[in-house]
């Protein structure tokens, strides 16, 4: 049985670092709270997390999932799901104002240098090819701000760092994340159901196992928070609250000078490779909720 939150807190190692009140909001809306959720402990110790109402909400879904055998026929019947419970194929059904779009934009402050096709087909598939293609991008805004919404975990870095609520920096970040989020069909409800049928895909398919053993490159280690040294390779550092990791130590090599091993929590996998059909295999990509992870160095 999973321990309760305030036993979780009870077993924080003492002396250990937790999670800084500054990388976090003091609510969120899964069962546990981002100190918990972004520590260690959990780390180490990982529990399932759920959102607040979806399973209950879509109960149906996951009943007509654990009468399918195979992945890839569970696959088909969560995006057949998706399409009817968010009229994803008939967004004017959903409200949709296609002649209302640009208007309502600029009347944000949000200006337009050129015309831009209608959004009305920004869904959760859309976001994630947006953030495998540049986790900078309007819609990685968007699911950095999804994961401070549900989680509690703020967002460290987006075209620069976050560290300043009154920058630019962090004015462009929520800017992008509003223009994301407008004329849309409940994206963040999207991305609360793909969370969901992820964590589900992964007990079902590993129902023994709660780690990923997976690699990130970087540039800029030294533009991590580092809470605690403990050697010369071993490290504990806060991670952006959503960030992209790799299974294959080889390919992540070309996308930076050190390479970071982590154990990662099947319940702070968004996303992976062979989760949805289609053309989503990139560099074998693992989408992880951020907080505070041991990392180690690692050569190839």
């Amino acid at each position: 049985m999973a321990d309760s939150p305030l036993e979780l807190i009870q077993h924080l190692a003492p002396g250990e670092p937790t999670l800084p009140a500054y990388a976090r909001l003091p609510v969120n809306h899964c069962n546990y709270p981002a100190i918990i959720l972004g520590s260690l402990t959990f780390q180490r110790y990982p529990e399932a997390i759920f959102l607040d109402n979806v399973a209950t909400f879509h109960q149906p879904l996951f009943n007509r999932l654990d009468n399918i055998e195979a992945a890839a026929d569970r696959a088909v019947a969560f995006e057949t799901y998706m399409q009817a419970s968010f009229l994803l194929t008939a967004p004017e059904e959903a409200g949709y104002q296609a002649e209302n779009q640009e208007n309502g934009a600029e009347l944000r402050g949000i200006k337009h240098t050129h015309k831009k096709k209608a959004r009305h087909k920004a869904d959760y598939r859309k976001l994630l090819r947006g953030w495998l293609f540049d986790s900078d991008s309007r819609e990685a805004a968007v699911m950095k701000g999804w994961v401070e919404s549900r989680f509690g975990l703020l967002a460290r870095n987006h075209k620069g760092p976050l560290r300043d609520f009154e920058s630019e920096t962090y004015f462009n970040y929520t800017q992008e994340r509003s223009a994301g989020l407008y004329n849309t069909n409940s994206l963040e409800s999207q991305l609360d159901l793909l969370y969901s049928y992820c964590q589900y895909e992964l007990h079902r398919r590993l129902p023994n196992q709660r780690h990923y053993q997976l690699y990130r490159a970087t540039n800029r280690l030294n533009e991590y928070d580092t809470l605690f040294q403990g050697s010369k390779s071993s490290s504990a550092v806060i991670l952006n609250n959503l960030t992209s990791f790799s299974s294959s130590l080889e390919q992540c090599d070309s996308f930076g000078d050190t390479l970071l091993q982590c154990q990662v929590p099947f319940s702070k996998i968004l996303f992976f490779p062979d989760l949805l059909p289609g053309a989503f295999r990139c560099e074998s990509e693992y989408i992880v909720l951020g907080g505070l992870y041991q990392v180690s160095k690692v050569a190839i």
